[in-house]
């Protein structure tokens, strides 16, 4: 399996928190509400334990956590969050899947093609080329911490359920089976190893490399997806 952009998603998602900081607030206010339709207890709710963690990381009240589990549970009003996905090309042919999260999806529908074009991309028909996959990510200075022997674990991962595992130079790449995702994210508990996301995602089969002009329009066409409050999540088959 070739080399994948998460390290670059996770810095940047990191870097632009202060700066949209109510923005960012909003996104993962509606992750909260869409996992908290499952059960309102992170101990029994994976997807929860996670959007909890991720407001946590990015420094988010304790109050608007709990308003929006109350919102996925039932137990507060509000405009209901859909989920939605959204497949296209954009700038130089890339490949984009976008996951969104809206109160509104006339709304949502109109802003994503509208992002598509604007970059000379459109919507149409990409998920052909990405599976869902489990993926966790283990930060370098995480991993050389612990001291694991790297071949007895890569032994173990198999075992405990791993389909595959990268070293690169910022940490470890895990790849499962989404069934798969929760119990091999347990296994690495009892190893000591923190992670620094566990989710399911669109993973690309076929990874497509672009020039350095090729490469800031897609940038571009990233950066816009991030400002837009309803887009939760993308994924891309472009190299970064």
């Amino acid at each position: 399996m070739s080399g994948h952009s998460k390290w670059a998603t996770t810095k940047r998602a990191k870097a632009v928190v202060d700066a949209k900081r109510g923005a960012v607030f909003t996104k993962i206010s509606n992750i909260i509400t869409i996992a908290a339709r499952k059960g309102g207890d992170p101990d029994l709710n994976f997807s929860l334990a996670q959007a909890i963690e991720q407001a946590r990381a990015v420094n988010m009240p304790k109050d608007n956590i709990e308003r929006a589990i109350k919102r996925g549970t039932g137990e507060s009003g509000g405009q209901a969050i859909e989920e939605l996905v959204y497949e296209g090309h954009g700038p130089a042919q890339s490949q984009f899947v976008v996951r969104v999260l809206t109160d509104n999806r006339n709304r949502a529908a109109s802003n994503i093609r509208h992002l598509f074009s604007k970059q000379g991309g459109a919507l149409g028909a990409v998920l052909w080329n990405f599976e869902q996959k489990g993926v966790i990510l283990i930060a370098e200075e995480v991993w050389q911490a612990s001291h694991l022997s790297w071949d007895d674990f890569e032994l173990e991962a198999i075992d405990a359920g791993v389909d595959d595992i990268r070293h690169e130079e910022e940490g470890v790449i895990i790849y499962t089976k989404p069934e798969d995702l929760v119990k091999v994210k347990k296994w690495l508990e009892t190893k000591k190893l923190t992670t620094e996301s566990a989710e399911i995602e669109y993973v690309a089969k076929e990874k497509k490399i672009v020039s350095e002009s090729d490469r800031e329009k897609i940038e571009n066409f990233i950066e816009a997806l991030e400002s837009d409050e309803d887009v939760s999540a993308y994924f891309t088959n472009v190299e970064l």
